[in-house]
């Protein structure tokens, strides 16, 4: 088997796929991608059986590339989720200098997750963007680098051969980065008690309530919602759809409701997937809300309809 991943060599995106790949006994062939969209692309297109991407970070929130190919496009399914701690190493160009840094590069999560540092060590450095903050270390070893230090994983540093200048760095030693496993679509995982559901719902109209009529499908239910984005749907201004993590599987009572009651209010709604949560935590549900209270209710139901 072939899984991809966001490249190249030494992201975190490489470490978590490891790690995903490890618990689940599975042995593939690891590909680093130049992008999110060609790593899914790629699984639309067979090329790949799944692709780990990074999907939401805990001090930037949605990782905006991944949510935005996952709503447009042949429809994929996430499969599995991973959760990695963040921290960076600072690296430059081999033979320069602390007083040589003008310009820094990484991933702008990266960026953003060490502002506090960089403004710090580097206040007058120019931030260059990059694709990747792996894909920044290797462009210090070009010759004709665009910059002179970059913040990327200690797995990059180690794997490029370049010796930190700083290590440990983070303006948040708490801060993780979740990825999802993304596949084909094709059988959902099984429940297991501890689990996530990630959709897209597509607002009807623009009119006063329509957010409030799809988040009561789940405040109703006792559905609590890990996740919710707006993301625009590239119709015109004033257009978005919503990107939501809620708690429990698609075979849960009132996941099912819930998902039926948002194909009724809604425009349209993008399943991506039921799946075991990273963490293995299961949620809150009140009594009503169980899979026996909704059987009961339903042949309650039943019972007046046949007599």
């Amino acid at each position: 088997m072939k899984y991809g991943y966001l490249g190249p060599e030494g992201t975190f995106s490489e470490a978590a796929v490891r790690k995903l790949t490890a618990a689940r006994g599975i042995e593939a062939d690891l590909l680093p991608m130049h992008s999110v969209l060609l790593a899914l692309d790629a699984v639309r297109a067979g090329e790949l059986e799944a692709a780990v991407v990074p999907i939401e970070n805990s001090v930037e929130g949605g990782v905006s590339a991944t949510l935005d190919a996952l709503t447009a496009g042949e429809p994929l399914q996430v499969v599995g989720e991973e959760v990695v701690p963040v921290t960076f190493d600072f690296v430059v160009r081999p033979g320069l200098g602390r007083e040589d840094v003008t310009r820094v590069a990484s991933h702008p999560h990266g960026l953003a997750q060490c502002s506090n540092w960089l403004h710090e060590q580097f206040p007058k450095a120019t931030l260059i963007p990059a694709l990747s903050t792996a894909s920044a270390a290797v462009g210090l070893l070009e010759d004709d680098a665009a910059y002179d230090g970059a913040l990327c994983s200690p797995l990059a540093a180690q794997k490029l051969g370049l010796t930190p200048m700083y290590t440990d760095i983070g303006d948040n030693p708490n801060a993780m980065t979740r990825f999802v496993l993304v596949s084909r679509p094709g059988r959902l995982p099984a429940p297991t008690g501890a689990d996530k559901t990630t959709l897209v719902v597509f607002l009807k109209d623009e009119r006063a309530g329509a957010l409030l009529e799809i988040l009561e499908q789940f405040a109703t239910r006792g559905i609590n919602l890990n996740r919710l984005e707006s993301r625009p749907t590239g119709d015109g201004l004033g257009r978005y759809c919503m990107s939501i993590d809620a708690e429990g599987h698609v075979e849960d009572a009132r996941l099912s409701e819930a998902l039926k009651g948002l194909h009724r209010v809604s425009a349209h709604v993008r399943f991506l997937g039921s799946y075991p949560r990273a963490d293995g935590e299961p949620p809150h549900v009140r009594p009503e809300n169980s899979n026996a209270s909704f059987a009961e209710a339903d042949a309650w139901l039943n019972s007046i309809l046949s007599s």
